[in-house]
Order: structure tokens, then C-alpha cells, then sequence
């Protein structure tokens, strides 16, 4: 933790105030609480969590870059993908977007559709943080004219009524809090969070309940092998509860997930010995995920399998999966670039090529993340015919 920088003091209070909590939930629960329940708490703590406070979390001036922040290329490809299915979908065709970050997704996404005549009637942000909520309604109030705002809601949960439209998420799947799993003498242990003799947070694994057991047992069937003595990793039991949660009454459309991971071959191969959970903190990745409680994003990586698992046991088709990089070539990046540096100014349009490169190159975002689509009752049209890799799940 030496080179990482060090938190101001008012952080470093926020910090140590969620600790608190968390101990104080630990001594509670006669001795320890499960991974994925610290995880929650240092995401989504009210007021104090790292997705609840006020601190910035994306850009240069927070702790990663998400693609809609790099400028208007990623968001104008995904109009791109999914206009033809608003406008199948008719007048009353409806997008909700998980998790709206800084509100910069939203804002090239409404002026995107706009411009191709593909206005959704509503455009739902599901958005658990309320500091995130008011950065966003002040964006795209600023950034938005009157008619296209007003589209615009914030939602306390998910639409339970029958609708039809479009379900989006970027980078969530990643920050739903994960159980974690590891083998001992064959038997599987669910790792905790414990406390030491200082108070200071430590693993302490359990023997895991009915649903976790279950849930590795079908993954060694699956992968065709037992995980070997000590293997550690991430597992989330709960992802098709998860999905029909959030797509609450969608009846016909398409949902779209975005994010990074891998098959789940790929997954759980032998070197991921200790999972893929990491943190990050300004814009550095490490290993720690016990440090400063708050004030940094913690991260595991998807399983694609089990997404496309999750979406077809919720009553849709599963209609592509493929990189980022072949996403977005194959849904008008290249004439997106190019109408965009007709219109820039030299400054702008070196802006514009880095952020092609970060989206597309394979040791950038290109390969890292990954896109995969559902539909029911429409068609989807050519938004994954470049690369698709389905065969891999």
C-alpha cells in the first residue's frame, strides 16, 4: 500500500466512520460476516459507502474511467444498436438505464436519438446513490433541451409494471456485491470477514450455506473437474434474481450488459487461483480490498456464462456476445469518428482518436470488455453481426 496515495484527513475520517460500522456489524454477528456483506457495505453504506458518498468516482479527478466518459463514441455507437428496437417497439417504447454514473452515457444517448428520430417515451435511470442522482438531474438538465429532459426519470426501483423498451447496463455487474467461494478437503467454505486482536479486518472462511455449496458443486460440473484444495474465487448465486429484479415488467425488447469478465471456462481457470476480486484506487489497481472502507471501488470480474445463463432463464433469447472493440466497429464507430472530427478543433480531435484507441485496441478496452444482448419479440438487427463469440460460453 506504500505507493498508493495516501487519504486527505477529512477522507480518511469518512473512512474510518464506515470501519466502524462495519466492525461494529462484525461484532454483532458473533465473529464474522460473509465477504460479500463488507462488500455491500463499503459500496452502498448510506451516506458513507463509496457509491453513496460524495466523493468523485469517475474520470481523471476520481478513481477509473468508464467508456461513456471518455467522450461521445461509446454512447452514440449503443443508440446505434438499439434504435432499430425502440422504433420496432413504437411510440411508447421505454429505456432504462442501470446505474447512470455521471449522467455522461445519458446525455450523448438522448442527443443520439434524437438526431436518428428514436426518442424512447421515458428514459428511466435506476440510480441507488442519491449524490450520483443530483450530479446527473444537474448534467443533463444543463446539457439537454426542455423537451428531451423532461423524458427523463429517476427511479427508487425497477419498473414493475408492464412495459416494453430497452434494459442498459455498463460496468454494474461488476459491483454487485460476490460471494466468495474456496475448497477445503473437498468440502466448499464461504470466506468471511473477521476482526484480529487489533481490530483490524481479516478472512475467516465458513462452511458455505445450501445455495452457495450447490452453486460450486454445478460449476464443477459444468467445467468437468473439481476445483482443486485452496482454489478461491468469486461466484454470484444470485445474478437471475438479480436480472428479473431489475427488468421488473419488460415484456418485449432487449437488454444490453456491458462489462468485464470472461467465459466461464475462462473464469475459472487454474491461475485465477484467488478469483479476479480487485480495488481501485485512483486509477491504480490493487489487491487489498480491506484498506480505507469507502474510498475505494471494489470489482470483480463477470461471468458471461452464467449472464447469458441468467437472461435466457428470464424468457429471452440470448442474440450476441462479443468484445467491446467488435460492438462498437460493427455499430458505426468509424462513421461516428469521422462526423465528429469534421467538427473538431485540433485540441479535440486528438481527443477524439485517443478515446477510439482506449474503446477498441485489444490492451486498452477493446478485448477487456465485453457486450452481450437479449431480445424477446424484436430483433435486435445488425448490432452483433461483427465477431460474434458465442460459441466460447
Amino acid at each position: 500500500m506504500s505507493d498508493l496515495p495516501t487519504p486527505d484527513p477529512d477522507a480518511a475520517h469518512h473512512s474510518e466512520g464506515l470501519a466502524a460500522i462495519v466492525r461494529g456489524e462484525i461484532a454483532g454477528s458473533g465473529g464474522g460476516i460473509p465477504f460479500s456483506r463488507f462488500m455491500e457495505l463499503c459500496l452502498y453504506a448510506p451516506g458513507l459507502g463509496y457509491y453513496s458518498a460524495g466523493s468523485a468516482k469517475f474520470g481523471a479527478a476520481g478513481d477509473f474511467v468508464t467508456a461513456p466518459e471518455l467522450g461521445p463514441l461509446f454512447a452514440g455507437c449503443v443508440a446505434t444498436a438499439v434504435a432499430p428496437v425502440l422504433r420496432q417497439l413504437g411510440p411508447e417504447a421505454e429505456f432504462l438505464e442501470i446505474g447512470g454514473g455521471s449522467g455522461a452515457f445519458a446525455e450523448v444517448m438522448l442527443k443520439r436519438l434524437l438526431a436518428m428520430d428514436a426518442l424512447p417515451a421515458r428514459y428511466a435511470i435506476l440510480e441507488p446513490s442519491a449524490d450520483l442522482r443530483e450530479r446527473q438531474r444537474e448534467r443533463l438538465g444543463r446539457s439537454l433541451i426542455p423537451p428531451v429532459f423532461d423524458l427523463v426519470e429517476w427511479l427508487d426501483g425497477p419498473l414493475e409494471q408492464s412495459w416494453n423498451g430497452v434494459l442498459f447496463a455498463n460496468e454494474v455487474i461488476d459491483a454487485l456485491p460476490t460471494p466468495r467461494f474456496t475448497l477445503r478437503d473437498g468440502e466448499v467454505f464461504e470466506e468471511g470477514v473477521a476482526l484480529d486482536g487489533n481490530g483490524r479486518f481479516v478472512r475467516s472462511d465458513r462452511p458455505a450455506d445450501a445455495l452457495l455449496a450447490a452453486a460450486v458443486r454445478h460449476l464443477e460440473r459444468t467445467l468437468g473437474a473439481p476445483f482443486p484444495e485452496g482454489y478461491r474465487s468469486e461466484l454470484l448465486p444470485q445474478l437471475p434474481y438479480w436480472i428479473q429484479a431489475v427488468m421488473g415488467g419488460l415484456e418485449a425488447g432487449a437488454m444490453l450488459f456491458v462489462d468485464y469478465g470472461y467465459p466461464r471456462r475462462e473464469f475459472y481457470q487454474p491461475q485465477r487461483h484467488q478469483g479476479t476480486l480487485r480495488a481501485f484506487y485512483r486509477h491504480q489497481t490493487h489487491n487489498d480490498v480491506y484498506a480505507w472502507p469507502g474510498l475505494q471501488d471494489l470489482t470483480a470480474s463477470v461471468d458471461f456464462t452464467a449472464l447469458a445463463e441468467a437472461g435466457t432463464q428470464a424468457g429471452f433469447d440470448l442474440t450476441g456476445y462479443c468484445t467491446q472493440a467488435s460492438f462498437l466497429l460493427g455499430n458505426g464507430l468509424p462513421q461516428l469518428l469521422q462526423e465528429a472530427e469534421a467538427r473538431a478543433s485540433a485540441a479535440q480531435l486528438q481527443r477524439l482518436r485517443n478515446e477510439a484507441k482506449q474503446l477498441t485496441l485489444p490492451n486498452e478496452m477493446g478485448e477487456r470488455f465485453q457486450v452481450m444482448g437479449f431480445s424477446r419479440d424484436v430483433e435486435f438487427g445488425a448490432a452483433f453481426l461483427s465477431g460474434d463469440l458465442s460459441w466460447r460460453l
